[in-house]
């Protein structure tokens, strides 16, 4: 990438709601040397957020308000004078297509924190190979939906690697613990969007487990029961009783490409699943029926249109003070592949106390200081294109321990 870039990385969408935290966090925590912009289609806005944050941290250098439109031209002059773009514009499946088309025409790395499957398959068939050619490195998904499930994923790959010196044929992960303050209205509204703009089929498609994978998937995949698939509850060694998980489909999606991508670390035969951990079975059923029947009601355009009236408005969202008490635990065993009857596993858990929204700032701009100080490694691990949180591999995973994104693995003794 050219070094004469005049900014570091830019915001994209700063006055959204999770786009303000993440420049919250820029200021607060990343290099008082960097040379940033906040790019948006209404200056004044930027200018208002821009004063708001320079309050967190007086002493230094406020960034750039650039004013932006969302069209090719504006997107590709801005694309060439970053070398990061963080994008907060949702829904992406609307707004963010020719964002990662600019960038992917000019070697531009891009960080977004979509949860859109949708949108994520059409821009790796339209621009991964354009990204690639220019040595653009294209990271989606970077925000709770899917960074976490990723780098706990890697991070017990690595443990096996290390300490058993094996690949790793499956893990299995949940949500051991959650307390949200609520929904953003840009999440909310990005869900109605979803079933507003794209067919049935096509969002079918979209959310198979291996819908973006790299490279072949795996034979032989583990099958459910029927009762499993009935019930959607099972009964897991060292995990406990665990169910449905409404993030489970965004999360699977974008482990196995990281195991696609780097197959020669993850191992051939390597297949993720995910759930949600819950008190008992019957709580399970519930959690899972709910959830089936959320997404019948969803269907219809009557339903999505009395939602829209109960939700916040696309760039608000839960006060911070409201926040204080949030928190995440995802927990997740990994069974070596191993020509035993019993292989060896690992546990490993990642933690984080504070808003999930915040959280999500935080893992997009460490993962783009990851990237200014790690490119050449990111770009050889991955082979660049449209890659993963993953593929920032140990870096990425000191900076989230430093920022209070712990994550802890062991090797289990039985």
């Amino acid at each position: 990438m050219q070094s004469s870039r005049e900014f570091d990385l830019a915001v994209l969408g700063p006055t959204g709601y999770t786009g303000k935290l993440c420049a919250e966090h820029i200021v607060k925590n990343l290099p008082t040397n960097l040379k940033w912009a906040l790019a948006g289609r209404s200056v004044e806005k930027i200018e208002t957020v821009a004063q708001e944050i320079k309050a967190l941290n007086p002493d230094r250098t406020p960034p750039e308000a650039l004013a932006v439109q969302l069209n090719r031209e504006e997107l590709h002059s801005l694309a060439q004078r970053t070398k990061i773009i963080i994008n907060c514009v949702g829904p992406y499946i609307l707004y963010s297509i020719p964002v990662v088309e600019a960038c992917a025409s000019n070697g531009t790395h891009y960080i977004d924190a979509t949860g859109e499957p949708p949108f994520i398959k059409s821009v790796a068939e339209k621009y991964h190979e354009t990204a690639k050619a220019n040595g653009a490195i294209i990271i989606p998904f970077m925000g709770v939906e899917s960074a976490p499930a990723d780098m706990l994923s890697w991070s017990l790959v690595k443990r096996v690697r290390e300490e058993l010196s094996c690949d790793t044929k499956e893990i299995t992960c949940s949500i051991d613990d959650l307390k949200s303050s609520g929904a953003s209205g840009g999440t909310l509204s990005t869900i109605l969007t979803l079933f507003d703009s794209i067919s049935f089929s096509d969002l079918s498609k979209s959310m198979h487990p291996f819908a973006l994978a790299a490279s072949p998937p795996p034979k032989n995949l583990p099958r459910e029961s029927i009762t499993e698939k009935l019930f959607g509850v099972r009964c897991i060694p060292d995990m406990g009783v665990l169910a449905t998980s409404p993030t489970a489909i965004a999360d699977i999606i974008i482990v196995h490409r990281s195991s696609t991508l780097m197959p020669e670390f993850y191992g051939p035969r390597f297949y993720f699943r995910q759930f949600v951990r819950v008190r008992n079975v019957l709580v399970g059923v519930a959690l899972h029926f709910a959830f089936l029947v959320s997404l019948a009601l969803l269907v219809l355009p009557p339903v999505r249109m009395l939602v829209k009236q109960f939700i916040y408005l696309p760039g608000s969202g839960p006060r911070l003070e409201d926040s204080t008490a949030d928190r995440v635990q995802y927990r997740a065993v990994a069974t070596a592949d191993q020509d035993a009857k019993e292989p060896k596993r690992a546990l490993g858990t990642l933690k984080f106390q504070g808003s999930l929204y915040a959280l999500t700032g935080l893992l997009m701009a460490q993962g783009a200081m990851v990237l200014l100080e790690n490119e050449e490694k990111v770009r050889r691990v991955s082979r660049g294109g449209i890659v993963t949180p993953a593929t920032l591999g140990q870096e990425y995973a000191d900076r989230l321990q430093e920022a209070g994104c712990y994550i802890r693995t062991k090797v289990l003794e039985f």
